[in-house]
This record gives C-alpha cells, structure tokens and sequence, in this order.
C-alpha cells in the first residue's frame, strides 16, 4: 500500500507574502477586507502580580481600557460558580447513564469541583450562544465522567451587564454518545452551536485511564457495572445545539478523531477545523468537513513538522498527512453495533485494530511488517489488521484506525508524534494566521529525548518548560480542498525561566512579565490584541495576558487564586452592541505547592465569568 504525506509548500511568491511574527499586523488604523477598521490602540491598565495575601486569594482584573484613544471602565463579572443551584438542577453535578446523580468514590453526590469540595478539576470551558432571540451559556466540566449544562443569561440592554437568569439551568445529557468524559476547551461554532472536547481517552490497549483518572471513576457513569464500558467511547469532539424550544442536542463527532482532545477550533470556511492533542507525544490534527456546518463526515489529516530553525522556540513547514475519510456512522457502527447503548461486550478492541508486539531495547521492532512508533502511549511495534474484516488491509481500514487510534495510525504513517502539551487554538483573519499554544516544550520536542525512541524525532528544540504560543501561516490548498491550510509554523512568543527565590515573588519559576505554561488564547476580532490565558504551578497565581501582534507589548490583565488555572479565554465581540471576554477560575486552591495554606473562609468553588463590557463602536 503505497501512502504519501500531501506536500503543502508555497510558491516562492506566496512566500513572499508570508507576514513577518515579530510585527505580524498591519498599519495603525488599517482597513480589512471586510471594510472594518482594525486598531492597534488597544492598551489596558495592568494588574500587578499577586503578592498580598488578599491578592493571592482573589480574581483580579483590568479594570480600565483604552480603545482607539477613548477609554472606558470594564471590570469582572461573576456569571455562575459549582454548587450553584437553578431551576432545581446543581451546577457541576455529574450524572450517570440513567441521567442520575452519580456518586463518587466515597458515595457522595459527584460534583466536579476540583478541590476537597468535589472531583476532578472542575469547571473548564463555557460558550455563549446567541439562539432563538436569546443568550445561552454551554458549559463544560472537566471530570471523567464528565458534564455539561446549559442555561440562560440575561443582558442589561443600557449598560450590558450580564447575568445567569434564574430558573434555566438544564443538565445536558450525553448518554446518546455513552457520556462525558474531561471536558476540556472549546469554542462557540460560526453557527452559534457549543464544540467542546473529550481530553486524555483511555488507552485501549491497556484498558486503563489516562492522567490518574482511575477506572472506577468512569464505572460511577455505568452504575459500577464494567460490561457497560469500553475505552473507545471516550475521545472525541462532542457538539451541543440549542433547538427552536430552548433546549440542548448533543452529539459526539467520531468523524474528527479520538485523542486526548485539547480544543477543536472552526475556521472562517466552516468546514476546516484545527485540532489539538494535549499531553506528552501528542500530535496536531486537522479535519475538513464535507459540508460546512456538518461535522459528522469529512477527512482527517495529521501534521508533519520539517524544522527549518531551532531559535526562538522553533520554527518549521508543515506537510499534511491523510488519515482518510469517515463518517460518525462509520465508526458508530464499530462502538455500538447491536444498538444496545447499555452494554460494551460487542464493541470493538484494540486487538481489532492493530497486532502489537514490545519493541528491542534500541526501539526497532523484532518483527518485519510492524512500525515501531512512539507516541503519548510510549514506544510501540504495531501492525494494522483488518478492521472492517472484509479481507483485505486497505485505505478504508486507515480511515477506520485513524479514527479509533488517531495517534498511533497517525504515526505509523509517519506524521510527528512530538508535539507536547498543545492547548488552545485561535484564528486571526485579517492576517490570515493560526496561533497554536503549546504548554511545555519539553520531552519529545527536545533533540534525542528518550520519548523519541523508535519514533521520527523530527523536532530537536531546547527545553522551555515556560511554553511558548506559535504562529501559523495558512493558505488555500486544493488538494485537501481548504482555503485555510497551515503551511509554515513559528515560534511568536515564549515564557522565561527565572529563578526568584529569598524575593517578595519566590514560588514563581518562570518570570512574572511573561508567560507560565500558556494553556488558551483567543484573538480579539477587531483589534491587533491576542489573549492568553494560563495553566501553570511555575506562576502560583496564574495570570491572563494581553498581546499586541504589532508591537509585542505583553500586559497582564488578570490573575486568579492561588493555584487556580486561569482558562476559557474567549472573546464576544458582539451581544447586542456589547463584547465580553469570559474567563473560568478552574479548581482554586488545587494546585498547592510549599509551605502555602489556604486561609479559613476562602471559597474553593471553581468559577466563570466575564471581563467587560467593552464598547467597540468606535472601531466602525
């Protein structure tokens, strides 16, 4: 079988056309294609770093904002916090395949807090959908198993304040798509639908959790009852629509891939989505739908890094390899094929999909006909079988394995298995440019690392344990038929290294005017402004960062309590006249480290809310 990596290299004049990352937006007061003025007078107060007690425990915000000269008062607003009870339902509680309150370990109500109030990390990534003449708030809670709820939110039409409106919060069941499991990021679709993500799926072949998720925390789903469990039902890209009554859809998107899924994120075309894979040996992933606003059927593509440079965190073409086409049907059908949701003992295996045997010490495989591979489930020698059973190993065999074991498929056909930690995702248009954020460069991005044994080792960068946020180019390809294909990826901006202790800031491993572990971003439509939030222990109070594209000025606009990730960075340019900038306190006081106590009476209850209202008229 003869399989090649699709060749995205640009003509020498598309080249030249290619924006420089150090000062990547356009003139002051430019005008887009779409006629819209884009301003680089974007300039916020900046929030100190947290160093009081009261600070260190506190959501703290920018409470000031300057837009094309004009400024304006913003501030923080809380919208819903877990444990938070409406219309009879508790926010954050998890619930089992009969739409009942779990029960965790200790026989309590499951309730995903992050904390010693609850389980798992708690509240992650929520979207504001404008449906129906309303407002709805989607979110997501990332615990295995899983939960997403659904409410309404209500806006002041004079100033734009918002908030929860009582009596609308509905739990939004998943157990058509055999539950939730870690809920991570995700995004508001071009069609006002909730893209959310199932992060660090089992591994089949082990049959075991992954990122100290134990497996009795997925059996609380099905009732302690094992037989009603398989790995492959977790993984994927779930979608959450809102129909003409108010209430939510849900449907799980097996067509996109199962990894451990970071954040799928829609392009402007409605069709080609990015997605990224977070953990150690991860890849990164694109899927470009058959039909726009249809993501139940397309093609899988995984990507391969060609480093040009090791300077400044990287910098590399991109060539794409097809993992080939499915349909959520197609791969329904292998989960699921007597139709019966409550029982696994017929859905399909890992020893379906690939022969396995251990690999030689130096990462070889013994036998011919097995590629040794080495992804976020370590050094491998696999075989593909045939997973259809119709007799023979073909194309249609790839595009099933590239959807069960998109990692592992992905590497036998020779795509980078070295990405780590990648997280969030977000697309600047009038620049025509990607920006991916990737945590940590460490382990497989690193020249010779043990985690390249018996892989490609295709990228040797230096250590940054700071993480940096990258730069993508992206052009029309019409072999894989996109107008938004990433063709080039470059380092934009990377986190320091810097060592404070016996100061006021001991604790802090990365330095405070710059980037800990970059977890989310979100381009401010509009403006030349790239948010960026943190997932750190390296900054004990991780901070929110506003990024100017034309000059590199970097402004802290928020931190978190002690411990708390700082996530769900997303930007609403436009709710009835108003923009908001949302932001989610995951699991304070979670990730503790040292001699630090959390003092008596400081809530521990994860949180979102919004920074804002900002008024952009002026940008018209």
């Amino acid at each position: 079988m003869k399989l090649k990596a699709l060749n995205m290299a640009m003509s020498a004049a598309l080249a030249a056309m290619a924006l420089n990352l150090a000062g990547c937006a356009g003139e002051d007061g430019a005008t887009g294609a779409d006629g819209e003025i884009y301003s680089t007078e974007l300039d916020f107060t900046e929030v100190t770093p947290a160093v009081t007690e009261d600070e260190k425990n506190t959501i703290r915000t920018a409470t000031e904002v300057t837009i094309a000269g004009e400024s304006q008062t913003i501030s923080y607003t809380t919208l819903m916090k877990t444990g938070d009870v409406n219309n009879g339902e508790t926010f954050g509680i998890v619930k089992d395949y009969q739409d009942q309150v779990a029960k965790a370990a200790d026989g309590s109500d499951y309730l995903c807090n992050g904390t010693d109030e609850g389980v798992g990390s708690g509240l992650d990534h929520v979207s504001l959908l404008q449906k129906n003449g309303k407002t709805y708030m989607v979110s997501q809670f990332e615990c295995a198993p899983g939960a997403m709820y659904m409410n309404e939110v209500t806006q002041d039409a004079t100033t734009g304040a918002l908030s929860a409106t009582p009596n609308t919060l509905q739990f939004v069941s998943q157990k058509s798509g055999f539950g939730g499991w870690v809920h991570c990021a995700g995004m508001t679709s071009p069609w006002q639908s909730h893209i959310g993500s199932e992060e660090y799926e089992p591994d089949a072949r082990a049959n075991v959790t992954d990122s100290g998720y134990p497996l009795s925390t997925i059996e609380s789903y099905w009732g302690g009852d094992a037989t009603k469990y398989s790995p492959y039902y977790y993984g994927w890209t779930p979608e959450v629509k809102v129909d003409a009554d108010g209430n939510p859809e849900f449907t799980k998107h097996y067509s996109m891939g199962r990894f451990a899924h970071e954040l799928a994120y829609v392009m402007p075309d409605e069709k080609t989505v990015y997605l990224t894979d977070d953990g150690s040996n991860g890849m990164l992933f694109m899927f470009v739908a058959d039909t726009a606003q249809d993501l139940s059927a397309g093609t899988l593509y995984a990507a391969k890094w060609h480093q040009v440079s090791a300077d400044n965190a990287g910098s590399a073409t991109l060539t794409w390899i097809s993992l080939g086409h499915a349909s959520n049907t197609d791969i329904e059908a292998l989960l699921n094929p007597d139709g019966d949701m409550n029982t696994a003992t017929d859905a399909i295996t890992f020893a379906d999909i690939f022969s396995s045997e251990d690999p030689n010490v130096d990462g070889s495989c013994p036998t011919v006909g097995f590629t040794n591979i080495n992804t976020a489930n370590g050094n491998e020698c696999l075989k593909l079988n045939d997973v259809n059973g119709d007799g023979t190993v073909d194309n249609t065999d790839i595009a099933l394995a590239g959807r069960l074991e998109s990692r592992r498929m992905g590497a036998i056909l020779g795509a980078t298995s070295e990405f780590s930690k990648k997280e969030g995702v977000t697309f600047n248009a009038k620049d025509n440019q990607l920006y991916v954020v990737m945590s940590r460069i460490y382990r497989g991005m690193t020249a010779g690392s043990s985690y390249d044994l018996g892989g490609n080792d295709d990228i040797q960068l230096s250590e940054n344990t700071c993480g940096a946020v990258y730069a993508l180019d992206v052009a029309s390809n019409e072999t894989v038929g996109s107008d938004y294909v990433a063709y080039s990826m470059k380092g934009l901006i990377a986190g320091i290294p810097t060592d404070y202790t016996g100061t006021a800031l001991e604790g802090n491993s990365c330095d405070v005017s710059s980037l800990a572990e970059p977890d989310n971003a979100t381009f401010l439509e509009g403006t030349n402004t790239l948010v960026i939030g943190e997932d750190t222990s390296k900054h004990p109070n991780d901070m929110v960062w506003s990024y100017d594209l034309n000059t590199g000025k970097l402004q802290r606009i928020a931190t978190g309590p002690y411990g708390a990730e700082m996530t769900n960075s997303y930007w609403y340019k436009d709710i009835n006249g108003f923009g908001y900038l949302t932001n989610t306190a995951q699991h304070p006081f979670g990730e503790v480290s040292g001699s630090y106590v959390r003092p008596a009476g400081v809530e521990v209850k994860s949180e979102v809310g919004v920074i804002g209202p900002f008024d952009f008229s002026k940008l018209k």
